[in-house]
């Protein structure tokens, strides 16, 4: 076959491919062009999970009668006019592809309305051809899009979509997450003429609450912590799930950088590394996270679907979430209040290349309080007896505190249950202790804490170890040798393929050392960073913890059991064991009462 032109429809089509996978994909793009047309209110109407029909409806600031056939050709954008704004983009869509990729594929109709005109106009497209001129047509302002027989002229294609229950779960979803980068936003979805999601703009923060709560679920709601820390450029703010809301998936993950939602492995496995002391290995964090800096510092042109971004520092943005996530999950502890919302949100989608800030310092893995500094660490069992000492309060034994106005967030203990449960008394009700997991965190905190002041010792092989590596993975040996480094690991080239372990850390002698190097490896292609070490090292101190922490059935006097109370309040992590469960539930008077059936 001889070279030659394609013709526009099949370049469309093409193109179509890449932007336009399925339904969803259709209402995504529909969505944003009403967002960046600056749409208050959008309605979202679809048959037969969108193949039938997808008519999206917006306030938004509608589009002249001139340019509406423009709106329908390939490259022709509002949004961007040279490199430098793309280089700066801001919007949500700026390529000019989506209206003309959907309607190469459907029969789509356009009709809008602009600000000052007597009545809006129309427009039609059929498989990607014009069929008629702009005709007036009756319309508030703002625009309707409307999406009929997608995949009509691609058989192939609408033989690959999943069944209308599927199609519309991922309509859904894409609705979602827009929703979730735009609380001002009201936004409507209907099903076959059934309402199915009716979202109210959020002006305040019971709204914004409110919203978390009807996107991710009330118990997502009820079990996060807000957040909001900035530093250097940078600003990452949002709600964190409690281990006790942890999925089996990351089905509750949801990211969003300069209000544009993203799907990023720098950022998921960055929040993953943070919840690492807090959920089992097969556990997933569940999350809504914004991060915001430079335009220039990201690059939103990297997937034809706009799925995904690439950070120009993806090491420096690896390290700010993990260190921010990590911090913030380690300040919640009982009576600690979480920073204000009303602010962070009020601020979604506004971005600063200056953004400074007081947020936290840089810290290591073994502390969330001091700067980063090298790993040493001393002896296995250093110190460690001494960990089960802990200061009493002076209440005389056998005598129950009364519950005042300054009592301690967990109060005071009234008794033992079984021999496995600290009972408490506080302001708020009674509260409930596991005293082995309680006491199984403060210990694995107090390990880091010597881990970190005593330092980490290095033990140099008799016999070192060698791996055969690839090029790439040789040149990375040599690029991270501060890295390696730091974490106790001597390694050295041996030859073009070859690499050489001289020393490693004391702590991890007995261990894969050749497997622990190749995952480390592996972790510096994918992310330019690892942790690997440090993750070993952390499981053997929540081992040692896990064993030296109160066993059930140890009777505990009301002078241990106060003593651990107030060790609770003043570590990180307090609410979760080393495994993920909950060291302490609260039973409010309002519960209580309320499970007596009082007042009725």
């Amino acid at each position: 076959m001889r070279i030659q032109r394609l013709p526009p429809q099949l370049i469309s089509q093409i193109a179509a491919g890449e932007v336009v996978e399925r339904p969803a994909s259709a209402v995504k793009e529909l969505l944003e062009n009403s967002l960046d047309a600056g749409a208050t209110r959008i309605a979202v109407e679809v048959e037969q999970g969108g193949v039938r029909l997808i008519r999206v409806r917006d306030n938004g600031s509608g589009i002249p009668p001139d340019e509406l056939p423009l709106a329908l050709a390939r490259h022709a954008t509002s949004k961007i006019a040279s490199f430098d704004d793309l280089q700066h983009v801001s919007s949500l869509g700026f390529r000019g592809e989506a209206l003309p990729s959907i309607a190469s594929v459907s029969r789509l109709t356009l009709t809008s309305r602009t600000v000052g005109e007597d009545t809006g106009w129309r427009v039609s497209g059929d498989g990607g051809e014009v069929v008629d001129q702009p005709m007036p047509a009756p319309h508030p302002t703002g625009s309707t899009l409307e999406v009929r027989d997608l995949f009509f002229n691609v058989p192939a294609r609408r033989k690959f979509l999943r069944s209308e229950r599927t199609e519309f779960g991922h309509i859904e979803e894409s609705l979602r997450r827009l929703a979730l980068s735009r609380f001002a936003v009201g936004f409507s979805l209907w099903h076959n003429q059934r309402p199915v999601l009716n979202l109210e703009p959020a002006g305040n923060q019971q709204g914004w609450t409110q919203r978390i709560g009807e996107l991710c679920g009330r118990e997502f709601a009820a079990a996060s912590i807000f957040f909001d820390r900035s530093e250097g450029g940078l600003r990452l703010w949002g709600w964190l799930g409690l281990p006790t809301v942890s999925r089996a998936q990351s089905d509750l993950q949801y990211f969003l950088v300069n209000g544009r939602p993203v799907r990023d492995r720098v950022i998921a496995h960055a929040t993953r590394q943070a919840y690492q002391d807090v959920l089992y290995q097969d556990r997933q964090p569940a999350a809504v996270l914004y991060l915001e800096l430079d335009p220039a510092a990201v690059d939103v042109n990297a997937h034809p679907a706009k799925h995904e971004v690439r950070f120009r520092e993806s090491s420096t943005i690896h390290e700010f979430i993990r260190r921010t996530v990590q911090t913030s999950l380690a300040e919640v502890r009982p009576g600690a209040a979480p920073p204000p919302v009303v602010h962070a949100v009020e601020q979604l989608g506004a971005v600063s290349g200056n953004r400074g800030g007081s947020g936290p310092t840089s810290t290591g893995p073994f502390s969330t309080n001091q700067p980063r500094l090298p790993l040493y660490v001393g002896e296995r069992l250093s110190a460690y007896g001494q960990l089960h000492t802990a200061p009493l309060p002076e209440t005389p034994a056998g005598v129950i505190r009364e519950v005042v106005a300054e009592s301690p967030p967990l109060g005071y203990a009234v008794g033992q249950l079984h021999g496995a449960y600290v009972l408490a008394e506080n302001d708020a009700g009674l509260v409930v202790v596991d005293m082995h997991a309680a006491h199984e965190r403060i210990l694995y905190e107090r390990l880091k804490t010597v881990l970190t002041g005593e330092g980490l010792k290095t033990q140099t092989l008799l016999t070192p170890v060698t791996l055969n590596v690839m090029p790439k993975e040789r040149e990375l040996v040599e690029t991270h040798a501060a890295l390696f480094a730091e974490v106790g690991l001597e390694l050295a080239a041996m030859g073009p393929e070859s690499v050489i372990v001289r020393q490693i850390p004391a702590l991890l002698a007995g261990l894969d050392i050749a497997g622990l190097v190749r995952d480390m490896l592996a972790d510096l292609v994918a992310h330019e960073t690892s942790e690997r070490v440090e993750t070993a090292i952390l499981t053997l101190l929540a081992s040692l913890a896990c064993h030296g922490a109160i066993r059930a059935n140890r009777p505990l006097n009301l002078l241990e059991m106060n003593a651990l109370l107030r060790d609770m309040e003043h570590t990180d992590y307090s609410g979760q064991c080393n495994h993920g469960r909950p060291t302490w539930i609260q039973l409010t008077l309002d519960e209580l009462d309320r499970l007596f059936q009082r007042g009725r």
